[in-house]
């Protein structure tokens, strides 16, 4: 879906394309290695794209840029019709609220509001009236199977929930785009496995999916594309052979309640 946002620029991209990185170089005090160095990369609407690489390979940079959240230093960066390139810091903000999911490996919920709240929040700055938002996030942590959590506070869950919940707030604002930072990082590996799985069933009812990780096994496993980075530069992209797709009945409550 095209668009526009005040400060950015509205541009043809490839068919299909939801993001569009072209020639994106980023380099921070003059530094020997580039952080990102040329990178050019198209990901399709729907895919479940993993970025992969060692520590200081540019895979948070390239997430950073795609986010809005870092400008690069050279080359152009096109996210759901946007142009990022150039936009105001009003623009960006307005680009991350609207067309933007974030999953962090360390949730960020805010410990001072309710499960519900923490969820209602991004809705909220998009200037979605309270009742709305909450019937909004009434409805995700249904379909989330924590429902029962949405008056607890975030020290109160286990990591799987608060992951979950995590989750529910990237996917108010209904995103074009879920970035997913090491998600399981700070989750055992059972539990890990868990979220993934859940990744897998949203990106199986369409939502596209950027999941930045160093684990091999998670970018196999769960990506249906890996694209692998060192030291700034994309080093091979390769696709990975579908899996048996969920039954519906799976997808409607996305459920794992053990979580």
């Amino acid at each position: 879906m095209a668009g526009s946002v005040h400060g950015g620029t509205e541009n043809t991209m490839t068919t299909n394309a939801l993001v569009q990185l072209t020639n994106v170089g980023r380099t921070y005090n003059n530094a020997a290695v580039a952080a990102l160095d040329g990178v050019s990369l198209t990901v399709e609407h729907g895919e479940f794209t993993a970025i992969m690489g060692p520590s200081g390979s540019g895979k948070s940079t390239l997430l950073n840029v795609v986010a809005g959240l870092d400008r690069p230093s050279s080359g152009r960066v096109v996210v759901d019709g946007i142009e990022l390139t150039g936009a105001s810091e009003t623009a960006l903000a307005r680009y991350r609220r609207t067309r933007i999911g974030f999953v962090f490996q360390f949730f960020n919920l805010l410990s001072n509001l309710t499960v519900i709240e923490n969820v209602m929040v991004p809705a909220q700055l998009a200037g979605t009236r309270p009742a709305a938002a909450r019937t909004q996030a009434r409805q995700l942590l249904h379909d989330l199977d924590i429902a029962s959590v949405e008056r607890s506070y975030p020290q109160n869950l286990s990591g799987g929930e608060r992951q979950r919940v995590a989750i529910a707030r990237a996917l108010i604002n209904k995103p074009a785009l879920v970035l997913a930072d090491e998600p399981t990082g700070a989750l055992d590996s059972r539990t890990g496995t868990q979220v993934m799985e859940l990744l897998d069933a949203l990106n199986q009812r369409g939502q596209t999916i950027l999941l930045v990780t160093h684990d091999v096994n998670l970018a196999t496993g769960h990506g249906r594309r890996v694209v692998s980075l060192r030291d700034g530069a994309i080093v091979d992209d390769a696709r990975i052979q579908p899996r048996r797709k969920a039954e519906p009945a799976e997808l409607v409550r996305l459920g794992a309640g053990e979580l």
